[in-house]
């Protein structure tokens, strides 16, 4: 589901931003690779690109030392040209203007503290009761459809709904970003390690923002609360190890803690694993309840994906 909704999602991401002028630009993505392990799971990555339509292709060594001077890659580099960034601020302020264009309300500082079916399993739809976080006062609304889109507090919605025997937990994930301001080295592509199996992420890599500032992360450290927020320093010395990998003249002094934010995992194993380990996005009608879709662990690629997402989860409801 992650492939697909990713695929589908970033070709309706692209046309969203072209027609609204939301900034994104389309830079490309290298995956570097410093062992032969690592180009082994490069070679892996490339048939699974072409298995499924998307183009990638290696670089050779020589392109690469023209292109990207700064860029260290001992074994093998794959590109990914029609990944890019997207100013992810400017299109959630269009799609809340769109949404409200359309009828929509938005409600701020009111979590859900209680869902209550009507009639048999919802089948007269749900009374969903909020608290205002400032005053404390609770209401409620009833709603004949109900989406459980909360992100981080998407299990305990789910927990709400659902009886007790499909009760889930939540594993939140920390990613620790780093940012780097001086005008050496730079990049123009977006530069990410290669797979290493038995990693929570992938690895501590290389983006850019719009205005193209370089931020280093995300690592992965396991948290005990969504409002963990603050940049963990401690592990500063490690990304800086993991950063000169790929990019060995980088000025350690210049790399600064920039932000933190939280995965919304269903369980600690490898974000790239594979079978029974892997853990996919959950979107689906829940059985024995009316009116009621689900998502769960909707990490990365959620942003990538959300319009098809949201695609899906019409076609669940009305097609």
């Amino acid at each position: 589901m992650k492939t697909k909704l990713c695929i589908e999602g970033k070709n309706m991401l692209y046309d969203l931003c072209a027609k609204h002028h939301i900034p994104h630009h389309k830079m490309g993505k290298w995956i570097v690779a410093q062992t032969d392990q690592q180009w082994e799971e490069l070679v892996k990555v490339y048939k699974f690109t072409r298995e499924i339509g998307i183009p990638t292709d290696f670089v050779s060594l020589d392109r690469a030392a023209i292109e990207e001077p700064f860029v260290r890659a001992k074994v093998g580099i794959l590109e990914s040209p029609t990944t890019g960034i997207v100013d992810s601020h400017a299109f959630m302020q269009f799609l809340l203007g769109d949404f409200e264009d359309r009828g929509g309300d938005v409600a701020l500082f009111s979590p859900v503290v209680s869902i209550a079916a009507l009639g048999q399993q919802g089948s007269q739809g749900w009374e969903i009761t909020t608290r205002d976080r400032r005053t404390g006062e609770e209401s409620s609304i009833t709603a004949e459809i109900l989406i459980n889109s909360a992100g981080l507090g998407a299990v305990d919605i789910n927990n709400m709904v659902l009886p007790q025997d499909r009760h889930r937990k939540m594993y939140y994930a920390k990613g620790n970003y780093f940012s780097y301001a001086p005008s050496t080295p730079r990049t123009s592509h977006l530069i990410y390690p290669a797979p290493e199996p038995g990693l929570g992420g992938l690895g501590t890599h290389l983006t850019l923002d719009i205005a193209g500032r370089i931020r280093f992360g995300p690592d992965v450290e396991w948290v005990d609360s969504p409002d963990d927020l603050s940049v963990n320093t401690s592990r500063l010395d490690e990304a800086i190890e993991q950063i000169k990998k790929f990019l060995p003249d980088i000025q350690e002094d210049k790399i600064v803690p920039d932000y933190a934010g939280i995965r919304p995992k269903l369980g600690k194993a490898s974000a790239v694993a594979s079978g029974d380990k892997f853990l996919d996005f959950v979107i689906q009608k829940e059985e024995g309840v009316e009116g009621f879709v689900n998502l769960l662990g909707i990490e990365s690629p959620g942003l990538t994906s959300s319009l098809a997402i949201a695609k899906m989860v019409d076609g669940l409801l009305y097609k």
